[in-house]
């Protein structure tokens, strides 16, 4: 396929440059395109977290996805600077802590939020139609950096949050399909052990001991 050549949406691609490669379909499809993207990273050596009174042994913490605090976005265009802008906005990511009362035995769930963190960066967002709009979105990951550890009336822990900001545009894309995807195989159904099947399938054993002559350099 020569790279200049534009084919419209349902023709067939040849890639003549592989004759083992497969024929393509060209197919238009809308997708989220990321325009730009950029890292960060924030660290907090101390989180505490309030906890009843007690004794608690830690189990687990889990962190869900960060996300910008409503209201807190503000894009400003660059004016020596076309097709950048400096975007403005706060982050919150909250956590459930897992506990054990080491008393009663119960799991005790408490809900956190790391303190907000403050993005005062960059972007390239190019120029566009009025009726375009870009989104600005983040991924998170978050990781506990220490073991929670109790403190009288709290749990602390450092924490490290790793942050992926993106310039995202809503756009139509040509691309090389096959098709639509081939149905997908049964599904496995869940069968509790059984020890007769287990039994069943288990080779069988050797009866009588080993002679001599079957071991190697034992003398």
């Amino acid at each position: 396929m020569s790279l200049n050549f534009d084919p419209s949406p349902g023709s067939p691609i040849t890639l003549q440059q592989d004759p083992y490669f497969p024929e393509y379909k060209a197919e238009c499809i809308i997708v989220d395109k990321v325009y730009f993207s950029c890292q960060q990273r924030e660290c907090f050596d101390e989180v505490f977290v309030p906890v009843p009174e007690g004794e608690f042994q830690f189990l687990e913490i889990t962190f869900n996805p960060g996300e910008i605090v409503k209201g807190s976005l503000a894009v400003t265009p660059i004016p020596n600077r076309p097709n950048f802008s400096r975007v403005r906005f706060k982050v919150r990511v909250t956590f459930t802590l897992k506990l054990k009362d080491c008393k009663v035995g119960n799991v005790l769930n408490i809900e956190g939020e790391l303190p907000e963190i403050y993005k005062d960066i960059i972007l390239y967002i190019p120029e566009s139609r009025d009726e375009f709009t870009f989104q600005i979105v983040i991924e998170t990951a978050s990781q506990a950096l220490t073991e929670p550890v109790q403190d009288d009336c709290f749990y602390v822990f450092a924490v490290g949050v790793f942050i992926i900001i993106k310039v995202v545009g809503e756009v139509q894309l040509l691309i090389p399909a096959y098709g639509y995807c081939p149905e997908p195989p049964e599904c496995e159904e869940y069968q509790s052990d059984d020890v007769c099947i287990i039994f069943d399938t288990a080779p069988f054993p050797e009866f009588f001991p080993k002679q001599l002559g079957d071991y190697d350099n034992i003398l």
